[in-house]
């Protein structure tokens, strides 16, 4: 049984966004989150009807932004017909409860926004497992914290989930429901572990596309695999993880998976239940951070993913940035982007520029492992002609009358296999 209730919704639904501006930051960073949000919140179709900033030396312990500013944003928000009041911050439990009461308007915050929007995008079994996860690990305390049911909530935005039943849901049941989904995810953990390591045995070269979220990463899985996945201009518009494999110019086969966009401030929820997900980045052979070169934000944004990485370990792993998006920039920004960094790709997944020479950089690593060989196989050992060409990259095939010369790259772990049938000038 699941815990959230889908709402169909007729019309959107009104929303203010609220902020809070400490002391020691900046304001330029501030108004730049509360734009992120007011993107977030149109990902869920709502219709933002006000925003406010705050400016305070710290947050109120009660209710965040102060009751006199908090009577404020209420007004405002009736004015407007607006039901909904979304923080740009985590609230805790009692100034979530305080801010209702004084408000007397839904109150959410920046992470259960997100939540909500990973709740309309998860389409897969254990997507939908992730998020409910994440959704009541971030849930339980809010109840045990005021004592009430999550009936209290209402429908619409931070109350979707993966799946349809009563909300009518005490914290006995939430925890035991809680034990069970960790059960299950730990089953496809399992999966995934055989599965990584069935590739590794067999040497096949891991990819993961990383990025900020609509930063392309899903058109060019689509472009370079013919993956079908949907493209859409909207944020975590991808959520369930898809892994293609497909060949490489010099006849090489590698497995590439998209993985979830990231964003500022991810909720440490999503993080801990997307953890077998998160571990193909890990593992991958090479990262492909993909970063959408016309975004205004997009310093801020490579920072986001470089600071996630480094969150889940995969800091160290070899990795490759890839400027998408080069057809919507001038030719003076592409320029400068070249000069500052000079290691990277330049590519329109959407237009096909630049792709060639993505795969061809990528043939260069993978080539990297293997050494080049020629063997001499009888006849009545075809059965390593096939291998040769499962598990290297068949430069050329000659028949005679002994049998079949190939000269072939071999990964390094398997030179073994054909020992044997070395040729005397390769030996």
């Amino acid at each position: 049984m699941n815990s959230f209730t889908n709402v169909q919704q007729t019309q959107k639904e009104k929303v203010v966004l609220v902020a809070l501006q400490q002391q020691n930051q900046n304001p330029y960073e501030i108004e730049e989150s509360l734009d992120e949000l007011n993107q977030l919140s149109l990902t869920v179709h709502a219709e933002v009807v006000g925003k406010f900033i705050q400016k305070r030396e710290r947050p109120d312990p009660k209710t965040y932004i102060g009751i006199g500013k908090a009577k404020e944003v209420a007004i405002t928000a009736k004015e407007s017909e607006a039901g909904t009041v979304i923080f740009n911050n985590d609230l805790t439990p009692s100034q979530q409860g305080n801010l209702e009461e004084i408000m007397d308007l839904k109150i959410i915050d920046r992470t259960a926004l997100i939540l909500d929007i990973f709740a309309q995008h998860a389409h897969s079994n254990e997507g939908k497992l992730q998020v409910e996860l994440a959704q009541l690990n971030y849930m339980l305390p809010r109840l045990i914290g005021r004592g009430i049911e999550l009936s209290r909530l209402g429908g619409g935005i931070g109350t979707r989930g993966p799946g349809e039943t009563k909300l009518e849901v005490d914290r006995r049941r939430i925890k035991r429901r809680i034990q069970n989904l960790k059960r299950g995810l730990t089953e496809l953990d399992e999966i995934r572990f055989l599965q990584r390591k069935q590739r590794k045995k067999s040497r096949v070269f891991g990819i993961s596309l990383v990025g900020y979220t609509n930063a392309g990463k899903s058109t060019l899985l689509n472009k370079i695999t013919s993956a079908g996945v949907l493209v859409q201009d909207k944020l975590f518009a991808t959520l369930d993880s898809t892994s293609r494999k497909f060949i490489l110019p010099s006849n090489r086969e590698v497995v590439i998976s998209d993985t979830v966009g990231f964003i500022r401030e991810l909720p440490h929820q999503l993080i801990a239940s997307f953890k077998s997900t998160l571990d193909e980045i890990k593992e991958a052979n090479l990262i492909l951070h993909i970063i959408d070169s016309s975004h205004p934000k997009m310093s801020e944004q490579i920072v986001v993913v470089e600071k996630t990485l480094e969150e889940i370990g995969a800091s160290e792993r070899l990795r490759l940035n890839i400027f998408n998006k080069v057809d919507k920039i001038s030719w003076i920004q592409l320029e400068r982007l070249k000069r500052e960094f000079s290691d990277a790709l330049f590519i329109s997944a959407l237009k096909n520029l630049g792709i060639d020479d993505l795969l061809k950089q990528i043939d260069e690593i993978t080539s990297q492992d293997t050494v080049k060989v020629s063997l001499d196989i009888p006849y009545d050992k075809g059965e390593f002609v096939q291998m040769a060409y499962q598990l290297g990259r068949v430069v050329s095939e000659k028949h005679v009358s002994s049998g079949t010369i190939l000269v072939t790259e071999i990964p390094k772990p398997h030179l073994s296999k054909f020992k044997r049938f070395f040729k005397k000038d390769t030996e």
